[in-house]
Order: C-alpha cells, then sequence, then structure tokens
C-alpha cells in the first residue's frame, strides 16, 4: 500500500479551541447595554455566530429595552459562559466577554439573510417570530473580548483573534 501524507489541518491555540467550543455550545449570553440614563442594562439573549462576516448574532423585540439601548449607543458586551454543574465550583467556569459594535441589519439584505439562517440553524423554533414587524437582527461586530478558561488562565483577545474563532476552520 503506498504511503500518503496526511491532509494538513490548521493549527488552532488550544485556549482558540477551547472558546470556539464554549461559543458554539452555549446558547444565550448576558448583554450589557447602556440605558438612557447613562446606567448599565443587562439582559438575557440568545444569540448565534454567523462566519461570513465573523459576527455575533441576536434577535430582538423593539419593544425590549435592550433594543433600545443599542440603538442609542452601538457600544455592547456580552458574557457567555459554561452552565454551572451541581456540586462543582464556579470560580473557574470557562467563560468570555465580549466588547463590541451592534448593529441593526436591514431587513432582507444579504447580510440580514445570513444571519437569520444561522440564528434559526440555532433556534429553528423561533422562525415565527422572524415574521414579526417589531422584530430585528442585530449583528454584533466584536472588537475584542477578555476568555477566563478556568482558575488563573485568562487572556485578553483583539478583533483579529476573536474573528479567527467565529469563522470556519
Amino acid at each position: 500500500m503506498p504511503y500518503s501524507k496526511p491532509i494538513p489541518t490548521p493549527h488552532e491555540p488550544h485556549l482558540s479551541r477551547d472558546l470556539r467550543t464554549l461559543l458554539s455550545t452555549q446558547r444565550i449570553a448576558a448583554l450589557g447595554t447602556l440605558g438612557e440614563d447613562g446606567l448599565p442594562f443587562v439582559s438575557m439573549v440568545p444569540y448565534a455566530l454567523e462566519p461570513q462576516s465573523a459576527c455575533v448574532v441576536i434577535h430582538v423585540s423593539a419593544l425590549a429595552v435592550h433594543t433600545r439601548n443599542l440603538q442609542r449607543a452601538s457600544n455592547v458586551s456580552m458574557l457567555v459562559m459554561q452552565a454551572e454543574v451541581a456540586g462543582e465550583p464556579v470560580h473557574a467556569l470557562p467563560r468570555v466577554t465580549l466588547i463590541g459594535q451592534a448593529s441593526i441589519l436591514e431587513r432582507n439584505s444579504v447580510v440580514w439573510g445570513e444571519s437569520r439562517a444561522a440564528y434559526l440553524a440555532r433556534f429553528p423554533e423561533a422562525e415565527p417570530m422572524t415574521e414579526l414587524g417589531d422584530f430585528m437582527f442585530v449583528g454584533i461586530h466584536v472588537t475584542g473580548a477578555r476568555q477566563v478558561a478556568g482558575f488563573g488562565v485568562a487572556r485578553s483577545l483583539d478583533a483579529e483573534t476573536i474573528e479567527s474563532v467565529l469563522r470556519p476552520l
């Protein structure tokens, strides 16, 4: 049998691989926005990853406080963390805080369609809500992050590193 070389695969540092796993296995985030009064406001949002534009996608109602907040001030943050396991210490739970700019996606644009497809691949039950007039897709372009991969294992990430994690290998 002739020898054939294995097909090379791109090398990904283990912390980036861990971050990719965290973002792809968790489905909800704590979204931080700034209120009209300048005070922080945190809410829960389901999210999806859109690999073409390397952004995080949320689907929100115009009636929600966080939607009005991000329309007024596009700077947002999102905390994604591994779920707690009963009986296990919580201080070392893997987590990441994403920092980014939110923008409402134009309905029926190419980016809107790609974002909708990514969101519905993760949340197929949300399909009827995508037809409601007061709901919109928001793309969050991540400009930086702080990853905690366990007790004493933390790093800051720049936009380029985050983009590489949000895109497929």
